[in-house]
């Protein structure tokens, strides 16, 4: 999978989420039932962590300016976003066709546990899966956002 494939993916799975958090927040607001919000607020915060994770992978891979990956993970906020950004990535060449650190070595200390995951890429979905489980865990000790 090529990191536009994978980005564009994960991109467009946290807006779908988004939107089906927000059904779920309509179906709450409007009295008829909060098991929308329940489900689908955790699908959504797992979708969310994952987008979060491999905009830093893709944002290392593809040596993205830290504005660029500050503004990815920026537009995991609000609701679609990060579609859009997914296009405008796409549009000033930020989305290659394959994976640099596969084929070349690592140059930065950030660029070590990417080129690791990528280049072992069933450890590097366990490490995913791992990290995405750990995160979730650790924003579910937190507790729920606070409304007001």
């Amino acid at each position: 999978m090529t990191p536009l494939h994978l980005f564009r993916r994960v991109a467009v799975a946290e807006a779908i989420t988004w939107a089906l958090l927000l059904f779920g927040m309509t179906l709450k607001y409007s009295g008829v039932t909060e098991i929308g919000v329940r489900v689908f607020g955790m699908v959504h915060g797992v979708v969310f962590i994952s987008y979060c994770l491999v905009t830093v992978l893709v944002g290392v891979d593809q040596r993205w300016s830290r504005g660029r990956v500050l503004l990815g993970l920026a537009c995991s906020v609000p609701p679609f976003m990060t579609v859009w950004f997914d296009r405008f990535a796409e549009k000033r060449g930020a989305l290659g066709d394959t994976w640099r650190l596969v084929t070349s070595g690592p140059v930065s200390a950030l660029d070590r546990p990417v080129a690791w995951l990528l280049r072992n890429p069933a450890r590097g979905a366990v490490a995913g899966l791992v990290a995405v489980a750990a995160l979730t865990v650790l924003a579910l000790l937190m507790g729920p956002p606070a409304s007001s």
